[in-house]
């Protein structure tokens, strides 16, 4: 038996530019949520993630959309028009950097219950202070730690995103993670046995 081979991005962009609603919408369905939340990350407002997300995806309707296959993929290409746009918000003071409260609801994973409270409290500040210690980061580390490791993109397609060589992303990485871990052990309370013994005066 013969297996069905998956539609790729560049297939579904063929099929829309021939008018096939149900590619638009296939494609939109693959693709919306990591661009949201790399617009959200990037941008620190849910409002301009959702607007943001949506230019992209009218940009693919419009004639002059200019992927070009030889350059990268379509999700390298479409992450690429989201960084332009967020940009271009962030240039005109539209947005700030820290996350509305209702953008870091959105963004909180889904907590199993248990009876663990401690757990649940310290994870939870665990996600806040890297959700801040990201926010924090200056944009051009924050994008290929937005892209490479929390949306998962790979270092080529990252790469066409951001319009600089593999190299650079690379290099913009590493950087992000040493100043992430540097910002996450700051935020960190020491522990008890590290506090150093109080003499009282009787």
């Amino acid at each position: 038996m013969k297996a069905i081979r998956q539609e790729t991005d560049e297939d579904l962009l063929i099929r829309l530019r021939r008018g096939d609603e149900a590619a638009f919408l296939a494609l939109y369905r693959k693709r919306q949520a990591a661009l949201y939340r790399f617009a959200l990350q990037m941008s620190g407002s849910a409002g301009a993630a959702e607007d943001i997300t949506q230019e992209v995806f009218l940009a693919l309707l419009r004639g002059e959309c200019g992927f070009n296959p030889e350059r990268g993929s379509l999700s390298g290409y479409l992450f690429g028009i989201a960084r332009k746009l967020a940009l271009r918000q962030m240039e005109r003071g539209r947005v700030d950097v820290a996350l509305e409260p209702e953008a870091e609801d959105a963004t909180l994973p889904e907590l199993a219950v248990n009876d663990d409270t401690l757990a649940d409290l310290t994870h939870r500040e665990g996600i806040e202070a890297l959700r801040r210690a990201v926010a924090a980061l200056p944009r051009r580390y924050r994008e290929v730690v937005v892209l490479c490791d929390l949306e998962e993109v790979d270092y080529a397609d990252a790469a066409a995103a951001l319009g600089c060589p593999i190299g650079t992303v690379r290099s913009r990485l590493h950087r992000a993670r040493a100043l992430l871990l540097e910002k996450l052990n700051k935020e960190r309370p020491k522990p008890v046995g590290a506090l150093k013994p109080v003499r009282c005066a009787i």
